[in-house]
């Protein structure tokens, strides 16, 4: 990287839903050396790409000089396939994304305690409920991944006062997890939670990762959320485990496939809520700062932030 000289003009292709306002707000920055193009005009020169991965995996092939691809998404997926190139710089999404999930992981952890879709039923029928709620105090929260999102939904946690347990690969860096799990630690990990969060990447170690052994390690009453990737679950075990009562419900906001088929089982598992890749919405503003930070770090020829390492898949 130490040999890109500043004063090079570098050609950015924005391949997004969003590139118009993406356009504008890089424009506004007026970043030096940077000549944005259009999509339907893609020059075989072209230096940078910054978009969601589903929309550059098919145009990759024909961007042969491309030495930088910043993802508008945390996950890149469809960059990882193997028999795409993989010479060139892969950065993702990060540190935009942790409050949108706490907002939304903490708002379906209210819902199911405090009664709240019970309570509008009872008003429907012009029943007085003042049925017992419960609380999260004091209720423990497992994070399986705590990386940028995960830190951010166990600091949210810690303020509602719950018990926060997160498993890793090996990192500890958030001071507001209570106890780590590691490894072989996964069953262990899981035992006893009230709340079960995924936020884990894609990846070949953490395929079906929530599985029937897993499920069963879970109280009755515990409540599993998936906000990383559909494919961290044995779908046909987690359908049992709903279907049986062996867990109380679940939140699910992603899928193998999307849009959910309407003929899946999800959509009419008991206790269950479907968000539809929701959870975590991509504001063009937060997103074109993170690539304005990323494109001067690369004018001045800077490690760039949120690299990713394409056989970690993250």
């Amino acid at each position: 990287m130490s040999n890109i000289n500043p004063h090079t003009t570098y050609k950015l292709l924005i391949a997004s839903k969003y590139a118009d306002d993406y356009r504008t707000l890089l424009e506004a920055a007026e970043l030096p050396g940077l000549e944005i193009v259009e999509r339907d005009e893609i020059p075989a020169n072209c230096d940078i790409v910054f978009g969601e991965p589903s929309l550059i995996k098919p145009i990759l092939p024909g961007l042969p000089t491309v030495n930088w691809i910043q993802s508008t998404f945390a996950g890149v997926d469809p960059l990882l396939d193997p028999t795409l190139r993989r010479d060139y710089m892969l950065t993702n999404m990060r540190g935009v994304f942790g409050g949108l999930m706490s907002e939304f992981i903490i708002g379906y952890l209210l819902l199911h305690e405090r009664k709240i879709l019970q309570r509008l039923e009872a008003q429907k029928k012009r029943q007085w409920d003042a049925t017992l709620t419960g609380t999260l105090r004091e209720k423990t929260i497992g994070l399986l991944s705590v990386g940028s999102i995960g830190a951010e939904v166990a600091r949210t946690a810690k303020f509602f006062g719950m018990t926060v347990r997160g498993y890793t690969r090996e990192s500890e860096a958030s001071q507001d997890v209570d106890q780590y799990f590691h490894g072989e630690e996964l069953f262990a990990f899981a035992q006893g939670v009230d709340y079960l969060v995924n936020i884990l990447p894609n990846t070949s170690a953490t395929r079906q990762i929530v599985d029937a052994e897993l499920l069963a390690c879970l109280p009755a009453h515990a409540l599993f959320i998936n906000v990383g990737r559909g494919s961290a679950v044995d779908q046909s075990a987690l359908i049992q485990a709903l279907e049986t009562g062996a867990i109380a419900g679940a939140v699910l906001d992603v899928f193998d496939v999307e849009p959910l088929p309407s003929e899946h089982p999800f959509w009419s598992a008991p206790n269950t809520i479907i968000t539809s890749h929701s959870s975590a919405p991509s504001f063009p503003k937060e997103i074109a700062r993170v690539f304005i930070e990323n494109y001067r770090l690369y004018a001045e020829g800077q490690p760039l932030n949120y690299r990713v390492d394409f056989e970690k898949g993250y």
